[in-house]
């Protein structure tokens, strides 16, 4: 992932720098001078910038809401810093319901152009199941999701014949820890539940799955004891803020694409250094009040992202595809019984997207 890291004071101090050249590229992008990425709309050339604005408009689906997560975060902090605008990119913001297998039918459908789904075995599966989409990044190289028990639960056989939460399908990587620990799952009573994770502690549910980044950080500040079994420790590999595409767009508007990302990951980075302004942006995009909890989603930012830093592969930009992981976690599906056959990815799966953003594992910035 990118070590650099841009200082709010050296960015706006390059804005009068950059003024004199600002009609030489974007400058009808609308790009506020007072924003940090002010200045980089006067570096993109006028050929790329009028490619760009031909796409079209660019509807980015949330993989939940506008929580602070790492692939949603930095695409809201894009939106509202003025990168999209520097690059000439439309980009509507929707936030989703938590739904990533109905994300992608959308994205698969044209309805949505974006969307961020959990990890690589969501689109694995989805692939599986007919729905055509282009992985062009993903964030994390660790399973996000982990899978939440009382602290008398010291056994996973324990849950046989008991009721497991999750949120509308039992996440690939926790079926797979479940079924390796000799789990009977055909005993298992599995419910769709909420995102209010005080049901475990209340006995609602024996079990219930979650992120990392969330509901655990939620029951712990609440004081409630609780066993985090993580697919990880027990040789389950995992992905997590997988970015995928419409094939058709992503194929036809190629630098439109590649800049949607460069943006993105742009923002990240200025994220990373200014977390409570960045959640500040999802807060107002969400309506504001009391029920965005700005705290919390602080934490599962700075989570997630130590999350991303401590998986990125040496030598590897942030948002890399890994194709080694990927087959790792295709043999899992199958071995779990979740896939019957190794599918050929390379049909859906594009890493040249985020290739061509990079110089090493520097982002270059703004477009060439």
């Amino acid at each position: 992932m990118p070590t650099r890291r841009t200082s709010r004071l050296m960015t706006l101090a390059a804005v009068a720098a950059a003024a004199a050249l600002s009609l030489a590229g974007c400058s009808g992008s609308g790009t506020s001078t007072s924003t940090p990425a002010a200045s980089a709309a006067s570096a993109i050339s006028a050929d790329r910038c009028a490619t760009n604005k031909a796409a079209g408009k660019i509807t980015y689906v949330t993989g939940f809401q506008y929580q602070a997560s790492a692939s949603i975060l930095d695409i809201l902090a894009a939106k509202q810093l003025g990168y999209f605008d520097a690059l000439c990119l439309d980009v509507e913001i929707q936030p989703g319901s938590g739904d990533t297998a109905g994300n992608a039918q959308l994205v698969a459908a044209g309805t949505a152009t974006v969307t961020d789904l959990g990890g690589d075995s969501d689109l694995l599966l989805a692939q599986a199941n007919g729905v055509d989409v282009t992985a062009i990044a993903t964030y994390g190289q660790v399973p996000i999701v982990t899978l939440m028990t009382g602290t008398e639960v010291t056994d996973l056989k324990q849950l046989d014949g008991t009721t497991l939460g999750q949120k509308g399908q039992i996440p690939p990587e926790i079926e797979a820890m479940l079924v390796k620990n000799g789990v009977d799952m055909s005993s298992i009573d599995s419910v769709t539940v909420g995102y209010d994770p005080t049901i475990l502690p209340r006995g609602q549910v024996k079990s219930l799955t979650g992120y990392k980044s969330n509901e655990p950080l939620t029951l712990k500040a609440a004081g409630d004891a609780i066993t985090e079994w993580n697919p990880e420790d027990y040789g389950i590999p995992g992905t997590f803020g997988t970015v995928i595409a419409n094939p058709a767009f992503a194929t036809a508007n190629r630098t439109a694409t590649e800049d949607f990302l460069r943006a993105a990951f742009h923002a990240y980075t200025y994220c990373e250094s200014n977390a409570e302004e960045c959640v500040g942006y999802a807060a107002e995009l969400a309506g504001g009040g009391a029920s965005y909890d700005v705290d919390h989603n602080v934490q599962v930012w700075q989570t997630e992202t130590g999350l991303v830093k401590d998986s990125q592969p040496d030598g590897t930009p942030l948002g890399s595809l890994n194709p080694d992981l990927m087959a790792k976690e295709i043999a899992f599906l199958i071995d779990s019984k979740q896939l019957t056959t190794a599918p050929d990815v390379s049909a859906f799966v594009d890493p040249s997207y985020v290739s061509a953003i990079y110089s090493g594992t520097d982002l270059i910035w703004p477009a060439p």
